[in-house]
């Protein structure tokens, strides 16, 4: 997805727990580096939005579920509260 991408050189001001967090990550073998895990981020905001999208169109054309409707997937998906 990212690796065929055009890159562009940007700078960016982080707070210093982000920075730290991004460079932890790269220490920790979790990206490939500050850049790669900044992507990353990002890659997975624009997925949360597209889902979000997805869900209010979805509730927009069935309606909000109702209590018992959340209850059930919850349970379903073992996140009771």
């Amino acid at each position: 997805m990212i690796g065929s991408m055009t890159r562009q050189k940007i700078a960016i001001t982080l707070p210093e727990e982000q920075v730290t967090a991004a460079r932890r990550a790269v220490a920790d073998g979790r990206a490939d580096s500050v850049s790669a895990y900044i992507a990353q981020a990002l890659a997975r905001r624009d997925a949360d939005e597209e889902l979000a999208e997805s869900i209010a169109e979805i509730y927009a054309e069935t309606g909000s579920p109702t209590e018992e409707e959340r209850a059930w997937a919850r349970q379903a998906l073992g996140i009771e509260s």
